[in-house]
């Protein structure tokens, strides 16, 4: 399966601590693995919980995943999803 990112969680993903980094990367390369429900309100955007830290993503093609927004719990859902 492809992982493909976005620009906005490429800029979170360099500010993160080594230790963060890997969490959050380990859990995206076992999607569909792991805590994962669909957004309300969204038919094609998933979250994927790791710790504190929420991964939004789709799957833009059938094999392929896009990890769009990494936020702290508290910050991703506010102002919109993309």
């Amino acid at each position: 399966m492809e992982i493909r990112y976005a620009k906005a969680a490429v800029k979170v993903i360099g500010g993160m601590d080594r230790p963060t980094k890997q969490r959050i990367r380990n859990a995206v390369e076992r999607l569909p693995k792991g805590d994962v429900k669909p957004l309300s309100g969204s038919v094609r955007l998933y979250r994927l919980r790791v710790g504190d830290w929420r991964v939004v993503f789709s799957y833009p093609d059938g094999d392929a995943v896009l990890v769009e927004k990494i936020a702290p719990r508290g910050e991703v859902y506010k102002g919109g999803l993309l």
